[in-house]
């Protein structure tokens, strides 16, 4: 791995963290008649702002020409980068317009919390499906959406706990637990499938079971989730970043295990 793919690493996971705590928020204001936003919602949107900040930031490291990146949006019609970069525009004016009314109590901010959330997840499928390219026979499928989708679920469950009062726990805390227990069930299974693909897709499946970071994540942040929460019935302080550092690690093994197709030219 490089560090322009690094980058990416940093990208994908803190814009999908931010999006799901976004998508927490708006769901919070819903599910409650008087539209309770919980604690701190200043300080919540203030977080999603940064991070995403952070994330785009990185993403500049990516590109080999950064004067050139504002002409990659030239092609909506045909290119997935083109519309990632659409909605990562409008998503970054959503959360700066939801933080402003959130902080002035406007009466629209839950309509307008409730629209950036959608802009997220437009922003997590179309970042998936950049990566989902016949370059790589085992991603040349849903499967990146997935994990972008399960991404901003596990994390923006579990940071969103910083800011739900204790009448929001319980229902956190399930959430957390079921996200975590069906991202451990796939991403164990996944490697398998492409184990019975052609050669491109078996060297992903055996990279992926053979590597240290695929386990250390599988361990250190389904595993270990699973038994803490499963244990202390909350969601603990300290858990939150641990469980950004097992997601940082699985992206990390996506862009580095994963077999290219060229692998196969000349083996036939």
């Amino acid at each position: 791995m490089n560090n322009m793919e690094l980058s990416l690493v940093f990208f994908t996971v803190l814009s999908q963290v931010a999006v799901g705590i976004c998508v927490l928020s708006a769901y919070r204001r819903w599910s409650t008649s008087n539209g309770n936003s919980g604690l701190m919602p200043d300080r919540e949107w203030m977080a999603v702002g940064a991070l995403f900040l952070v994330a785009v930031i990185a993403s500049f490291f990516h590109l080999g020409h950064p004067s050139g990146g504002p002409r990659a949006i030239l092609n909506l019609e045909t290119a997935w980068l083109s519309r990632e970069i659409l909605f990562v525009l409008l998503f970054g004016a959503g959360v700066g317009l939801s933080y402003l009314a959130v902080v002035r109590k406007l009466a629209i901010s839950q309509i307008l919390v409730s629209l950036t959330a959608l802009l997220g997840i437009a922003l997590v499928v179309s970042t998936g499906m950049v990566y989902s390219n016949t370059g790589y026979p085992a991603l040349n499928n849903l499967v990146p959406v997935f994990y972008g989708l399960l991404t901003a679920c596990v994390l923006g469950i579990a940071f969103s706990s910083y800011f739900s009062d204790e009448k929001q726990e319980p229902f956190l805390v399930k959430a957390l637990f079921a996200s975590l227990l069906i991202g451990l069930v796939v991403n164990l299974i996944i490697p398998s499938i492409w184990l019975s693909g052609g050669k491109a897709m078996q060297l992903s499946g055996a990279a992926y079971y053979g590597s240290v970071l695929y386990w250390l994540q599988m361990i250190g942040e389904f595993g270990l989730g699973l038994f803490v929460i499963g244990i202390a019935r909350k969601i603990p302080i300290w858990l939150p970043p641990i469980l950004l550092i097992g997601e940082l690690i699985g992206r990390i093994t996506m862009y580095s295990q994963t077999v290219h197709a060229s692998i196969q030219i000349g083996g036939l």
